[in-house]
């Protein structure tokens, strides 16, 4: 069994009925903005690599500082009172 015509009308008619008109031309549209967004992506750093090194910003490090080596006290826990 495979699909007809007429079951592919009845898919496009109940989807345009449950998402309707306005939402499917804005996923449309948020579709059209995330292939835009992936092309400049990948043309991006192109550029970045053609651009004066002496411009660029300098590498900024992180200086780790080690623990202290002694572990925190731990205070010693009373012990339970005995009821009756």
């Amino acid at each position: 069994m495979g699909l007809s015509w007429s079951h592919i009308l009845i898919v496009l008619v109940l989807f345009v009925l449950l998402f309707g008109r306005g939402k499917i031309s804005e996923l449309m549209g948020d579709v059209a903005q995330g292939i835009k967004a992936f092309k400049k992506g990948m043309t991006e750093p192109e550029e970045t690599a053609k651009a004066d090194p002496a411009k660029t910003e300098p590498i900024k490090t992180i200086d780790h500082q080690a623990a202290p080596s002694n572990p925190p006290v731990q205070q010693p826990q009373s012990e339970p009172r005995k009821v009756g």
